[in-house]
């Protein structure tokens, strides 16, 4: 493996409503991924908790906390980088929590922290029917952190569906776009992978998304399906089953250089073209 190249691994868990055994079998799990040559590993969103959102303020922490600072040990113990998928955050208001991400380094510093910003509030009837925002405050900060080798976006789960997102970290630097989710069932099966191909595609930028899977004793399933894709599109890891598992890859800033060069849509994109719409007086609905 060249120097320009760096072995990620992506987390995928079947975490339910035991916080303190989410963690250790989390743990566990980014041991292993570190001991298979991983200095860069992604743990999924809701990674120690996924249970009644009644409990999510008698979970959530505050960033430092006792969960970021038993990852931070583990991290500074393996020489390796962790991204701690999501954790339930304190927030001000008494009835919602953040749903945030943690970059923390291999020195145990926590780098960088991201809160999710679009929060998921779908309604499909016979199929989903939920509203994070009752729970969940939304952030209002989009997040880069550069670890060995790449420079990292942040964003969580439903953050996926909004292209605009990624195109901006993408244009100040982002090389790895981080996904990290906890998917529902109905809509992975036919929505998740083609997303992550595109924002991928879109910016020439590697995907990695650990994933929550299985049901929980609730009966809340995820979609699992963690992956890891390559700036040209292509996938490069993928989890097969429903529970736990590791997914592993490389990824390397020469390729998505050398992607980049090939189809540059930074020096081609037209943002006059796109504010002309902006400049259009709005039609008189009585005048057609």
């Amino acid at each position: 493996m060249s120097t320009d190249e760096i072995r990620v691994a992506a987390v995928q868990t079947t975490a339910g409503a035991n916080p303190a055994a989410n963690v250790e079998r989390a743990v566990e799990m980014v041991r292993r991924a570190a001991h298979e040559g991983a200095t860069y590993v992604q743990l999924p969103e809701y990674f120690n908790y996924r249970g009644p959102a009644s409990k999510y303020r008698d979970v959530a922490e505050s960033i430092p906390g006792p969960t970021t600072a038993l990852i931070a040990e583990v991290a500074k113990d393996l020489g390796v980088f962790i991204h701690v998928g999501s954790t339930l955050e304190r927030s001000p208001d008494p009835d919602k929590s953040y749903n945030t991400s943690a970059v923390i380094g291999s020195d145990g510093d926590i780098l960088a922290t991201y809160r999710k910003g679009h929060l998921f509030d779908v309604h499909v009837p016979g199929e989903i029917e939920h509203e994070e925002s009752r729970n969940i405050a939304a952030g209002d900060q989009l997040v880069l952190v550069d670890v060995p080798g790449f420079r990292l976006g942040l964003s969580v789960c439903f953050d996926l569906r909004f292209a605009e997102l990624y195109r901006q970290l993408a244009l100040h630097g982002a090389t790895v776009l981080a996904v990290p989710s906890s998917f529902a069932v109905a809509t992975g099966r036919v929505h998740w992978k083609v997303l992550l191909r595109a924002r991928a595609i879109e910016n020439h930028a590697y995907v990695i998304a650990a994933a929550q899977a299985g049901t929980t004793e609730e009966g809340v399933s995820s979609y699992g399906h963690s992956m890891i894709i390559g700036p040209w599109g292509e996938v490069l890891a993928e989890s097969e089953v429903d529970g736990e598992d590791i997914i592993y890859a490389t990824v390397s800033g020469d390729e998505v250089a050398r992607r980049r060069s090939q189809i540059d849509v930074w020096s081609l994109q037209r943002p006059e073209l796109y504010e002309s719409l902006n400049h259009i007086e709005p039609s008189d609905p009585e005048s057609r």
